[in-house]
């Protein structure tokens, strides 16, 4: 469990919102919080879904964002996206599935559980970008 982004001098405490980045794949975590980073977000990050929650609960902590892969141990994506549903005040999180499921019914499952937007991997910046503008949580290129 990493943080990234607080002690980024060009990101200053005033302007730095928290994205929780959840992904078993330390290269993917990377690739996101490089992305996140310059967007102003402060990024934690967790291995699995069971992990996320426990930062979310022992820490807690009120991402704006999170960014959930699909296939983990312990807990999966969608399994966590369920959890949080769950809990009132987590119901503001924006849930972004970011995973290599691109089977329209895994898709539709994700929604359904309440995420809010589904990129498949491998995904561009940009793509990253674009969604989170139309989730209203940046501005578009």
């Amino acid at each position: 469990m990493r943080t990234l982004g607080a002690d980024t001098p060009d990101v200053t405490e005033r302007d730095s919102r928290l994205a929780l980045v959840i992904d078993d794949s330390r290269a993917m975590r990377g690739i996101l919080a490089r992305i996140l980073v310059p967007l102003g977000f402060e990024v934690r990050e967790a291995t699995n879904g069971r992990e996320a929650l426990d930062l979310l609960w022992n820490e807690d902590l009120s991402p704006e964002l999170a960014c959930i892969d699909w296939n983990m141990p312990v807990m999966n994506g969608l399994d966590f996206v369920i959890a949080v549903r769950k809990q009132k005040h987590l119901r503001q999180m924006t849930l972004m599935m970011v995973t290599t499921e691109a089977e329209h019914g895994q898709i539709v499952r994700a929604l359904a559980a309440g995420a809010h937007e589904y990129v498949i991997k491998p995904f561009t910046s940009d793509a990253i970008v674009n969604k989170l503008a139309y989730l209203g949580l940046t501005s578009p290129n």
